[in-house]
């Protein structure tokens, strides 16, 4: 790859962080709130007088659901598997989207391709600020779930300005911008729901932040990213123009590590969405308690992220990863205490903090310059996939059979993914840092 000149390296990187971290922040709000979000729907919308509605139609196929099982489904679990359907659209959605944004990039540059996902970012939100009816909140869903694309686009901006040394600190940065955000953003967004503005949504202020971060976080993109992609700049056009590009020794295929992350995430992000759910079923939570568990669970990750990720070969760091995510699902299917609860959201803080970011770092290794925001898309359009259908499966297993049955199958399932990662993953060429040298590159 062509040389990046590391003020500008250091720039683009500070760039990245602060939008992505307004970006996350913003993103996460939302999570503490679906119960009550939905409940508030609910009410309003799905009585004896209301079976005209979208949101009425849609519980009326979900009663449908339940009468195929058996066993008797308690009403209170229409939320779980309502608030599973609506965390699969949208990442169904975005497995549709993300790679044809990554494609786009790789064309027409990361700059236009971010703007241009922003514009659709600021769409969403600001339908979710209008929502006050279901109908609403829903096309919120679908036009975030299509036109989200700064995770990816960040992850293609760090790969064209890293190195192979510097490159898995790098996409560990992005990584800690995910933990803080989960630290911060949760709690803040159960707090801002607690303040009535418009008393037809009681969600509108925090959806009006939210909003007000995706336009920050835009005009300070527009002013301030320069492109990345190589054949865009006039330090790539140069390099190119004086020699041809290395060729990219494959060591991990694209379809292992696809795999890989589709079945992680199919397993992760079922257990990741239910949280909320079993925490309110098991312990009462409101959305204040489980935005200090998800705190909690931001905090412990971005110290790893900080203080241990950045400095370990991707390819452990995905090993690790997914042993904590195994302990974690044994723990979740069992505890009866608060104090182990935050015993199991300490292994998920550990998972957060290094699978998807050592994959992504794989992942960069496979692809060349011209087709890395394919690739880094497509990988990202399978692990969408898996989220995708996670919630919704998980969420109707521990609907229909309770939690101890939901997180043993679960348990289970990341057990074949750790042996899959453990026999079939390697480590490419370069990946591991030679000590005292690259360290000094960092920032």
């Amino acid at each position: 790859m062509a040389a990046v000149d590391p003020s500008t390296r250091k720039r683009v990187l500070k760039v990245i962080f602060v939008s992505l971290l307004l970006d996350l922040i913003s993103f996460t709000f939302i999570l503490p709130l679906f119960p009550k979000l939905l409940e508030f729907y609910r009410n309003s919308e799905a009585g004896p007088e209301s079976q005209s509605t979208l949101l009425a139609r849609i519980l009326s196929g979900l009663n449908a659901y339940k009468s195929a099982f058996a066993k008797p489904i308690d009403s209170r679990y229409d939320i779980v598997l309502l608030g599973g359907a609506l965390g699969s659209l949208f990442s169904l959605l975005q497995a549709i989207a993300s790679p044809v944004i990554g494609h786009l990039s790789d064309k027409y540059g990361r700059r236009a391709a971010l703007l241009a996902s922003m514009a659709g970012n600021i769409l969403s939100v600001l339908l979710w600020v209008m929502a006050v009816d279901f109908r609403t909140f829903l096309a919120s869903r679908i036009v975030g779930g299509l036109s989200e694309g700064n995770v990816q686009l960040a992850t293609a901006i760090a790969t064209d300005i890293s190195d192979e040394n510097s490159r898995g600190s790098t996409m560990a940065l992005i990584g800690a911008c995910f933990s803080i955000a989960f630290t911060f953003g949760p709690a803040l967004g159960a707090y801002l729901s607690s303040i009535a503005t418009v008393a037809a949504n009681p969600f509108a202020t925090a959806a009006g932040v939210s909003l007000s971060l995706i336009v920050v976080e835009t005009a300070y993109l527009y002013f301030s990213l320069p492109e990345t992609l190589p054949n865009k700049t006039e330090e790539g056009q140069t390099a190119k123009k004086a020699a041809k590009p290395a060729a990219v020794t494959r060591t991990n295929s694209h379809i292992l590590l696809n795999l890989v992350h589709f079945s992680f995430l199919l397993f992760f992000s079922g257990m990741e969405f239910s949280l909320p759910f079993m925490t309110y079923d098991l312990f009462q939570y409101d959305s204040a308690q489980n935005g200090r568990l998800l705190g909690y669970v931001g905090l412990v990750a971005s110290i790893l992220q900080g203080g241990v990720t950045r400095r370990l070969p991707p390819l452990l760091t995905v090993q690790i990863g997914v042993s904590a995510c195994l302990v974690a699902f044994v723990l979740l299917g069992r505890i009866t205490t608060v104090g182990s609860l935050y015993l199991a959201a300490t292994c998920l803080a550990t998972t957060s903090a290094t699978v998807v970011s050592g994959l992504n770092t794989l992942s960069s290794f496979e692809a060349s310059e011209g087709e890395r925001g394919g690739k880094l898309g497509i990988l990202r359009s399978w692990g969408q996939l898996g989220r995708g259908l996670g919630p919704i499966l998980f969420t109707s297993v521990y609907w229909w059979a309770g939690r101890e049955v939901a997180y043993g199958a679960g348990a289970a399932g990341i057990l074949g993914v750790t042996l899959l990662v453990f026999a079939g993953l390697k480590s490419p060429p370069g990946s591991v840092k030679k000590k005292g040298k690259a360290e000094k590159k960092e920032l």
